[in-house]
């Protein structure tokens, strides 16, 4: 059975290293077998379709081809269409009422729980706020990412610590689950 997904790359074509074009990357993924590649922008996201593997052996299978071809290691998160729409779906703030640049997703790798964040002090960074989901946290900054204090404090290694994450801003979300839908 084929399967739709999506591929969150982490930390490419950021500050001008780590370069991995767009279109060099939907060849690689067409030479892994994948179908339907397409890319969303320039900062590490692709959809494709697979008939063979799942999530975690498909997002290993695309680091590792990363690795070889562009010379530098990346860390890549897969998931299906279900488990994107599922996300949106879950989002515990008023999306429709925010600007997308204030409302943002950090996927991992694995399961979360709140022992992992009992370091970040919440009222501190007031009225930013974060939630936990189902392998994402969700993180609501007023204004935007780039001065998020908090989005600093849940990003520190010891929180994040034998977990690939990466963040994504709400209007991607929002288009990785279109892009998966068929």
């Amino acid at each position: 059975m084929t399967t739709t997904y999506a591929a969150l790359l982490r930390g490419i074509n950021v500050g001008g290293s780590r370069k991995l074009p767009m279109g060099d990357l939907r060849t690689l993924m067409e030479g892994l077998g994948y179908t339907g590649v397409r890319t969303y922008l320039q900062s590490g996201q692709a959809v494709f379709a697979s008939d063979h593997g799942d999530e975690g052996s498909l997002a290993a299978e695309l680091a590792a081809a990363v690795a070889e071809r562009f010379g530098f290691a990346v860390d890549v998160i897969v998931r299906d269409h279900a488990y994107l729409r599922a996300v949106v779906e879950a989002c515990p703030f008023p999306a429709a009422d925010l600007q997308p640049k204030q409302l943002h997703v950090t996927y991992f790798s694995a399961p979360v729980d709140a022992a992992r964040f009992a370091g970040v002090d919440p009222a501190a960074h007031a009225p930013e706020e974060f939630r936990l989901g189902d392998r994402a946290l969700y993180l609501y900054a007023p204004d935007g990412l780039g001065r998020s204090k908090l989005a600093e404090q849940l990003s520190r290694p010891r929180v994040t610590k034998g977990l690939v994450a990466t963040t994504r801003n709400w209007n991607t979300v929002l288009k990785l689950v279109e892009m998966t839908a068929g």
